[in-house]
């Protein structure tokens, strides 16, 4: 099968590329290959559903400047095919007076991003949005919502589709083959593309290992855990509540959500899982954990953060730490009131000196674009995302 461009990886970022490409180029013979039965069964539909808008990234960054942009691509898309969303707002919540200089990084962070209207409140504002925070100071962020980011990709995978895309499942990459001309991708079948765009998110580096690219990175996957708020208990929460992140830990917290099919969630917590894609605490794949264990790059991150490690893994396996954690930002919070919700595992690159990536990294060479990494808020960003990994596509 003879394509003019293929796409490794039926994700958001995946689909909201092709999706992208087929508007700019109808002419082009373009597929999406998903190991999966279906799209984005993984990173996509497994995250807390938020809306980003960009206060904690770097600015000038790829994911800040793609997270503004995106954001507002992604409403109008919404309101354009009407996918359910609510621009709630979110309160970033200092509990101690030692996280105030924390709190105030972030706000002129978010000011420097160009946010408007994001502000500092008192622990009275702050009881006057969510009654049963404590507080002794917050950011309020009106921007921040909440959203089904699954159903955001599987309206990109339908759109792409109704414009003459072809979307191919149960196809895992397992070789790929510069030719003249192209590439040959082996993914049971065989497809001959000019150009191959490597989304595969959990397993990008290998993916990218395949086109002969050593893009000096290993994907570590990271378990997020959440518990749901029983009924009786949701009282307690009213949208999004966040705390002040650990800036020796580069992981937001748990933190309170609204759910957009409602119902609210309490979590993730960070803990590393024992396979890429393992979503149970059980889950485990002695050849992808020995990966992780051997690399060096991980093993300097554990020497770093084993504190902050243990602390997750004790969360993850004793509800009691769970619960105080989340106590910090609702006291009135009972073990009772949770039970045990969905989990999911982030992609987080890590280079051989033990330093996490914290923005995008696209690399191209002829005929071939890797996404080498492409971290929180691609969901929100991925219009944004795939309108830059298209102009990579073109310039090849």
């Amino acid at each position: 099968m003879q394509y003019d461009v293929i796409i490794a990886g039926g994700g958001i970022v995946g689909l909201a590329t092709a999706f992208q490409l087929q508007q700019k180029r109808p002419d082009w013979k373009i597929a999406v290959l998903e190991k999966e039965t279906a799209p984005a069964m993984h990173q996509s539909s497994r995250n807390s559903g938020v809306i980003h808008s960009g206060i904690y990234y770097r600015p000038g960054s790829l994911r800040a400047l793609n997270c503004k942009k995106g954001y507002d691509m992604l409403l109008r898309f919404c309101l354009e095919y009407g996918i359910p969303h609510d621009v709630c707002g979110k309160i970033i919540v200092a509990v101690e007076e030692r996280e105030r200089p924390s709190l105030d990084k972030i706000l002129a962070n978010g000011t420097q991003n160009g946010l408007q209207g994001i502000r500092k409140i008192g622990p009275d504002e702050v009881r006057e949005i969510e009654p049963h925070v404590r507080a002794v100071e917050a950011v309020w962020v009106p921007q921040a919502g909440i959203i089904d980011y699954g159903q955001v990709a599987r309206k990109y995978a339908e759109i792409f589709q109704q414009l003459g895309g072809n979307i191919f499942y149960n196809k895992p990459v397992v070789a790929i083959k510069k030719v003249q001309g192209g590439v040959v991708v082996e993914a049971d079948d065989s497809f001959h593309t000019k150009i191959f765009v490597n989304c595969a998110g959990l397993f990008s580096d290998h993916i990218a290992a395949k086109t002969g690219v050593d893009p000096e990175l290993k994907i570590l996957p990271f378990r997020g855990e959440f518990y749901d708020l029983k009924p009786e208990a949701q009282h307690l929460v009213r949208n999004l509540i966040y705390p002040v992140p650990n800036p020796n830990f580069p992981f937001l917290g748990v933190h309170f959500t609204r759910m957009i099919q409602g119902g609210i969630e309490a979590g993730p917590n960070a803990v590393l899982a024992f396979r890429r894609e393992g979503y149970s605490k059980w889950d485990f794949h002695a050849g992808e954990l020995a990966e992780t264990l051997a690399y060096p790059g991980f093993r300097k991150i554990a020497r770093k953060y084993w504190r902050d490690g243990w602390a997750e893994m004790q969360r993850s396996y004793l509800k009691s730490y769970f619960v105080k954690a989340l106590q910090r930002l609702i006291p009135a919070i009972q073990s009772d009131n949770l039970v045990p919700g969905r989990s999911g595992v982030r992609a987080m690159a890590c280079d051989p000196q033990g330093n996490l990536l914290d923005d995008f990294l696209i690399l191209t060479q002829p005929g071939i674009v890797n996404v080498c990494n492409a971290p929180s808020p691609a969901a929100t960003a991925s219009l944004a995302v795939g309108e830059t990994i298209v102009e990579k596509i073109l310039s090849l």
